[in-house]
């Protein structure tokens, strides 16, 4: 894995600015809504160190541009300040394009662009490094979840509409985004599974072990 230096891979982790009600919707009957907010929080901010760890640039793209940050963001904001990790946001309305704009920014300036999730803990700086090298060899790289869609893509080479029509946040998620890219032409890798945070029980299985 030692092939690719750190400065030619840009890793970018997505995030819903923390407002509650809006924020991990499927924990709050089990952790209410600022629960569930502050749930948000802390495991962005574990996929935050985990990213770090890695050593490669990253990136902290929020959903929106806000004139204003809400006050549950400083924590992030804060540690973003830290590390000297930049800021900036998502653009477009669908995840798939946001994601697909995402990776066409970061590889106009380096070779090898990652996203990661701010649900997705398990991805730890070790399994950032095994995505980035898969890349020396494919175009894409998918970095599945137990439940169907993916905690990590990155790519080396996009193609158009790559990951439209996706049924996002399914079971679905996965399979159609390789069939897309095997459509598009693209080599891909699948790494092996982890699992993110969406259900009261996954919650639950991050708080009883150690963050990253």
């Amino acid at each position: 894995m030692g092939k690719t230096e750190p400065d030619s891979v840009r890793v970018m982790q997505f995030a819903k600015w923390p407002e509650a009600g809006k924020v991990k919707t499927r924990l709050m009957p089990e952790l209410g809504a600022e629960g569930a907010m502050d749930a948000h929080v802390r495991l962005s901010l574990a996929v935050l160190e985990n990213l770090v760890a890695s050593g490669y640039d990253v990136r902290f793209l929020w959903d929106r541009p806000l004139d204003t940050a809400p006050s549950a963001a400083l924590p992030i904001i804060e540690r973003l300040e830290d590390f000297g990790v930049g800021q900036s946001w998502q653009q477009g309305d669908m995840l798939g394009e946001r994601m697909t704009r995402a990776l066409a920014s970061g590889l106009e300036e380096v070779g090898k662009a990652v996203i990661v999730g701010s649900d997705c803990p398990s991805v730890d700086a070790d399994y950032v490094r095994q995505a980035v090298a898969a890349l020396d060899d494919v175009d894409v790289v998918l970095g599945p979840s137990d439940d169907g869609g993916y905690v990590l893509i990155g790519a080396r080479k996009l193609a158009p509409r790559m990951l439209a029509d996706v049924a996002w946040g399914t079971d679905q998620a996965l399979r159609q985004t390789c069939d897309r890219l095997t459509k598009a032409g693209l080599s891909f890798a699948v790494l092996p599974e982890k699992w993110d945070v969406d259900e009261p029980a996954d919650w639950r299985r991050f708080v009883g072990q150690p963050a990253g």
